[in-house]
């Protein structure tokens, strides 16, 4: 048996009994050719795909706001500098705001309405977004930049509900599609990152490389789109989301999935509170108990929105000036993006062997709040450009590499360790809504680090 489940054995009994029992006295389907779980992998890649797409397409963001300071000094070239901090705003505070909408609207409106809307909006806008990379924008630069914040908002908008809808259906399913789901998320960045290189290094111009690479994004949503809709046509998927509509309040976990929910480093074996009613999950409870893990969880991001992207994509190669395509081309996109996207893929990966320290231990807030020295670190290395703090004291290449594996890293393990205990220490019938909390929390803190990333480049 998985630790994580020998660690917390009392969620793999079944919540209620299913009064008809007629679902369980036939044989429960396999996953056939894993079929389900390979749905919820492709759709856990979809659910930060916009985000992943919008900020490593670093180079071409660049190119397109290159004439910003042509048009009106240094208050549009500030748009072009800072554009990271700007996304990353316009990215998460819209989307703590939809995450609310959401938590109110769970129990009307039906998943997949919300699901395929959200999938559909996303698609909408990065077509948008692709046909403007041809478009020559450099007479209306600011406009085109106002476009895209707002292109921003809606797509994350659109995302964070496809995110949070998408995770409630997993809730019915047992924990390895939900492990799926996680372990997709984590390798979104990476594939992004990876895409973005090999379209950098194909294409002689930015934007025949910017055109493949949105166009990766918009066939990649319709994929997500093609395989939730196949989703309810394999038998396994609907022996497990049967049970939403057979029970009138809580959708019981069968009795004996708990073989199956092993796989699932340290998550719930079953999120409970699947209610057919009206009627908002009670909040009081849930904060209460939740208050330390929400603060770990918000710090973490806190710091890590505030340097990646913000300051750490914006870090020069020290060798700059010999003109190699390592340090002009591929030092940011490979020392930033795709070594912090792997990074944090590695360390939610960890969780699935070791889940230390627990929730109520004291060393956790410790390990939280000693990721702030990561801030100085990597405003002392070669961020450019600087304009109040001269000093570079880290002026290696191999400097910037580890303190972003080390960010990644400690991001995807400790964050994934928060996010997991939440639904562990709330009463069982709390544990969806205490999830849905936590996740709040996440956003809180990305938003809110959003912001002060802004702040704190315009310090440096």
């Amino acid at each position: 048996m998985h630790p994580a489940a020998r660690s917390f054995s009392p969620d793999d009994e079944p919540l209620i009994e299913d009064p008809s029992q007629k679902r369980y006295s036939r044989q429960k389907p396999s996953d056939h050719l894993h079929g389900a779980y390979v749905i919820f992998f492709l759709l856990g890649i979809g659910s930060l795909l916009p985000w992943n797409f919008f900020i490593t397409a670093k180079h071409y963001w660049m190119y397109k706001l290159q004439n910003c300071s042509d048009e009106a000094g240094q208050a549009a070239s500030d748009l072009r500098d800072f554009f990271e901090s700007y996304i990353s705003i316009a990215s998460t505070v819209p989307s703590v705001l939809c995450l609310i909408g959401n938590f109110l609207l769970i129990n009307k409106v039906p998943a997949s309405v919300r699901i395929l809307s959200s999938l559909f909006i996303m698609l909408a806008v990065f077509l948008v977004i692709t046909m403007l990379v041809k478009i020559d924008t450099s007479t209306w630069t600011t406009h085109f930049f106002a476009l895209t914040i707002i292109c921003v908002v809606v797509v994350s908008s659109a995302s964070t509900i496809f995110t949070s809808s998408i995770f409630g259906l997993s809730s019915c399913f047992p924990m390895r599609n939900l492990q799926a789901l996680i372990s997709g998320q984590a390798m979104g960045g990476t594939i992004s990152a990876i895409a973005s290189l090999i379209d950098l290094a194909a294409a002689a111009d930015v934007t025949d490389s910017a055109l493949a690479y949105f166009l990766t994004a918009d066939i990649f949503i319709v994929i997500c789109i093609m395989v939730y809709l196949l989703l309810p046509r394999l038998e396994y998927s609907r022996y497990y989301m049967s049970s939403q509509k057979e029970s009138p309040s809580l959708a019981a976990v069968p009795p004996d999935s708990s073989t199956e929910d092993e796989a699932e480093p340290g998550g719930t074996t079953n999120t409970p509170f699947l209610t057919k009613s009206t009627g908002v999950p009670p909040l009081r409870p849930i904060l209460q108990k939740t208050a330390l893990l929400g603060f770990c969880l918000f710090y973490v991001f806190f710091i890590s929105i505030i340097i990646f992207p913000s300051l750490s994509s914006n870090i020069e190669s020290v060798s700059k000036s010999s003109g190699s395509l390592w340090s002009t081309k591929y030092f940011a996109p490979l020392t930033s993006f795709l070594l912090y996207n792997f990074a944090d893929w590695c360390g939610r990966q960890i969780t699935a062997w070791i889940q230390a320290p627990g929730p109520k231990s004291k060393v956790l807030p410790i390990l939280v709040l000693l990721r702030t020295i990561f801030l100085p670190l990597f405003i002392l290395s070669n961020y450019q450009p600087r304009a109040h703090i001269q000093m570079v004291v880290f002026n290696q290449d191999i400097y910037p590499v580890v303190f972003t594996a080390l960010l990644g890293l400690s991001n995807g393990y400790l964050g994934t360790l928060v996010i997991v205990y939440g639904p562990k220490i709330v009463p069982k019938e709390l544990a969806e809504a205490a999830g849905v909390v936590m996740t709040f929390y996440l956003m809180l803190g990305l938003a809110v680090g959003s912001a002060c990333s802004v702040l704190v480049v315009h310090l440096v």
